[in-house]
């Protein structure tokens, strides 16, 4: 729609931008790379401006309001980050330039390793990954590669609990890894004896969200990894959830072998729209020699150099990681400090179980598991009483005419009509109780006009779409 817009205000003759004299010789584009068909469009200035300051206008942000969006811990990106971020000393330097005249860049990634291995409590970090998703599979690999670097190459199964988040199955697919998922138990942890029976000699290892993906800390997940090591496995922690954590508890202290941080997530640095992200690996000892290179290491004069570990599994990204995010991040962590990220996780699990108790005293919407404290989010269930023909779609959908962008909804799988809630410690009570009462009125128009909800949204810039038709009729270029 925006590109179609661009086209139709064209106009022959007009000119949006006049470009300098070049100061080295012009040379003809080649002709193999000119296209008649697709010719550029002719418009003002300010036409342009106006056309996507309007699109931004009706773009919703976390600069602009609530994001409740659950496990994807949309969090306000503090201002201060992108200061320090747009610094020359960093944005003007290039990545193969000399390590020598770039200490300064590479005493920040060191530094940043340093610190996420104390606050995660492990060895040593690679900080290449590019983001969440791509940290897991970084994770497996270097699970796989000391299973064959032990003697155990026919080890071929990794275990992921029904409570993980959906990429797990998926990385341990795009690893060559066969997938064994292990049912929860009825109080939302690991269910123990479905985990014992798949306990054997072909374990590369385990997979776990912790806290879950029901919004729950796994109460046994010192005896899951136990369990795991015993039979000559490895265990993977998705850090996904470690809002909730930080400063709390370090799963390397809980017996997590490999980690992967989000930085576009815990570390409050901007998230959606495609990236950039950020996934740093965090390993123990014995896997620190497979993490992917280099890393930035010292000498024996104290300057930082590129090091490759000894058994590394490779590049897993060009160059070394998403370095302007990685940046963003560092600010946050030293403004903060080891009290202010315990605080972070204190109030983020504060909100979510305010969020909680309010909903559960509402009584319209089913709590899961409502009988534990829930950590830095909470799974609630769109089935209303007396309002059977409305589902969490149309709850989420009604949510936007009130003003809030919805939570994840029909996730985590296990719960039907899902809807998880993630305030994070970024937002006000006053913000909470708007969100709560929104819910509240959805709750009440439900059971008396369910057709505003069967049709919602009804402020927003499109209406409700058929997603089905959607996601099967793909449309992905301009017709002529």
């Amino acid at each position: 729609m925006s590109e179609a817009f661009i086209y139709e205000l064209s106009a022959p003759g007009r000119i949006g931008v006049e470009m300098p004299a070049p100061d080295v010789p012009e040379t003809a584009i080649p002709e193999a790379y000119l296209r008649a068909e697709l010719p550029l469009p002719e418009i003002s200035e300010n036409e342009v401006v106006r056309h996507y300051v309007r699109l931004s206008q009706q773009n919703y942000a976390v600069d602009i309001g609530f994001y409740p969006l659950g496990s994807c811990t949309m969090k306000y990106n503090p201002k201060v980050n992108e200061r320090m971020a747009r610094l020359p000393g960093y944005t003007d330097i290039h990545p193969l330039q000399d390590p020598l005249i770039v200490q300064g860049a590479m005493q920040v990634m060191y530094d940043m390793q340093e610190m996420l291995a104390e606050i995660a409590g492990f060895d040593a970090v690679s900080l290449q990954p590019a983001a969440g998703a791509h940290g897991e599979l970084t994770g497996v690999l270097i699970m796989r590669a000391v299973q064959c670097h032990r003697g155990q190459s026919h080890r071929n199964k990794v275990l992921v609990p029904d409570s993980a988040h959906g990429t797990n199955p998926a990385t341990t697919t795009m690893s060559g890894l066969k997938v064994v998922e292990i049912p929860s138990a009825a109080d939302g942890n690991v269910d123990m004896e479905a985990l014992k029976a798949e306990i054997d000699d072909d374990l590369v290892g385990l997979m776990i969200t912790n806290p879950s993906t029901l919004g729950l800390f796994e109460q046994n997940i010192v005896e899951i990894c136990d369990l795991v090591h015993e039979a000559g496995g490895l265990v993977y922690g998705d850090g996904a959830n470690l809002n909730a954590i930080m400063g709390i508890t370090r799963p390397g202290d809980l017996g997590i072998d490999v980690l992967h941080f989000n930085l576009h997530k815990t570390f409050s640095t901007p998230h959606g729209g495609g990236g950039p992200g950020s996934g740093p690996v965090g390993v123990v000892a014995e896997l620190a020699p497979f993490l992917p290179g280099p890393v930035v290491g010292t000498d024996v004069e104290g300057a930082f150099v590129w090091q490759w570990p000894e058994h590394s599994i490779g590049r897993v990204r060009s160059f070394h990681g998403n370095f302007g995010v990685i940046i963003r991040a560092y600010t946050y962590i030293r403004m903060h400090g080891a009290e202010g990220l315990r605080q972070i996780s204190e109030d983020a699990v504060l909100n979510a179980n305010y969020i909680q108790a309010r909903l559960a005293e509402m009584g319209d919407y089913p709590v899961s598991h409502g009988n534990r404290y829930c950590m830095h989010e909470v799974i609630i269930q769109g089935k209303l009483e007396g309002a059977e023909d409305i589902h969490t779609l149309d709850i989420a959908k009604r949510l936007i005419d009130y003003g809030f962008h919805p939570p994840t909804i029909y996730f985590p799988l296990i719960v039907p009509e899902a809807m998880m809630i993630e305030p994070t410690e970024t937002e006000s009570i006053e913000t909470l109780d708007s969100f709560i009462d929104a819910l509240a009125d959805i709750a009440g128009e439900a059971r008396t006009e369910s057709e505003l909800l069967h049709t919602a949204p009804h402020k927003a810039p499109i209406g409700r779409l058929d997603e089905v038709q959607a996601a099967r009729k793909l449309v992905l270029a301009r017709s002529a």
